[in-house]
């Protein structure tokens, strides 16, 4: 009886599944998997904590020529809390992170239209009487294309979402892979994190420079909400675009918010968002009542709704 058919038995007798002998040997549940499909070997020191777990030698573990002992506690039916894994070869893999970095550029280009969609709204308001004529229809027509790039980047990682629903377990050498091109990835992330960050704080300065060298008129009027929006759109669109490239490798890895035990427990309610959702409605309708600008107020809704990802990046779901 080779090793990994030893595992499978003596993990049985002892009624572990193979999550349960994964816990209890510090290793991944892929691992175990991979052992009993005789796809990897335990190290030394793992055929130790093996002998250990399952009370035989080593000898009766590493020696084919050695059967395992009748005398053990009977085999008992273990029954599997966990679903069917899904394989996942190097080419399915590879295959989703061309989709995925696709899917990157397109949602934080839809993202960066909707947020600057209310621009030549606000910049004909003072150029022309025409302002409504020209700026609603331009407005609709930049949600409209934010919404096309939407629905094409979604239809593209239709065939992918099993990876955020079910457990897998990838062919040898995609684990990997997948780690390498994350490591590489990883620093540009921080990167762009940072630059996101610093577009929304810098978002109110050319306010300033603006109302100190110019005052207060019309032309200051429209370019100062011009010139937020802008930095505000480009600097979610660069959080957007790397968050969605990395958890495209953290999906693979099944790490973070994607790991097996994360799926299974399924997506409760993240109360930073509720929280967040509040502050904004009484946000909205301070503003709106103090200012009586009704009709300009309700851009707080469209920032908002944009800044939604960036606020799920900053405070992750924390499920017990």
């Amino acid at each position: 009886m080779i090793l990994a058919d030893k595992i499978i038995e003596l993990r049985k007798r002892q009624g572990m599944s193979q999550e349960e002998l994964a816990e209890k040997l510090g290793v991944s549940r892929q691992s175990v998997s991979k052992w009993e499909g005789a796809q990897s070997t335990p190290d030394l020191n793992r055929i130790l904590q093996l002998s250990e777990i399952f009370g035989v030698t080593t000898d009766t573990l590493l020696k084919d020529t050695e059967e395992l002992s009748a005398g053990n506690a009977p085999v008992q039916e273990t029954v599997e809390t966990e679903p069917p894994l899904r394989k996942v070869s190097m080419e399915e893999a590879n295959s989703f992170l061309a989709v995925n970095e696709k899917r990157s550029k397109l949602t934080s280009i839809g993202v960066f239209l909707c947020i600057i969609s209310v621009i030549p709204l606000i910049v004909l308001d003072e150029l022309t009487s025409f302002s409504d004529l020209i700026g609603v229809p331009l407005m609709f027509i930049l949600i409209a294309i934010a919404v096309t790039l939407f629905i094409i980047s979604g239809m593209k990682m239709k065939p992918y979402q099993y990876l955020e629903k079910e457990g897998i377990d990838t062919e040898y050498g995609v684990s990997g892979m997948v780690n390498e091109k994350k490591a590489k990835y990883e620093p540009r992330f921080t990167l762009s994190i940072i630059i996101g960050v610093v577009l929304f704080i810098l978002s109110f300065v050319p306010t300033i420079i603006i109302e100190s060298l110019m005052g207060e008129t019309a032309l200051t009027e429209d370019l100062e909400p011009s010139l937020f929006l802008g930095l505000i759109a480009i600097g979610v669109g660069v959080i957007v675009r790397s968050s969605i490239s990395i958890n495209g490798y953290r999906k693979l890895l099944e790490e973070d918010g994607f790991t097996r035990e994360e799926k299974a427990k399924g997506h409760a309610p993240n109360p930073a968002i509720i929280v967040y959702w509040c502050v904004v409605t009484a946000l909205y309708l301070s503003i709106s009542f103090l200012t009586n600008r009704w009709d300009m107020t309700w851009l707080i809704w469209v920032i908002a709704a944009v800044l939604n990802p960036v606020v799920v990046i900053l405070f992750p779901n924390k499920k017990n």
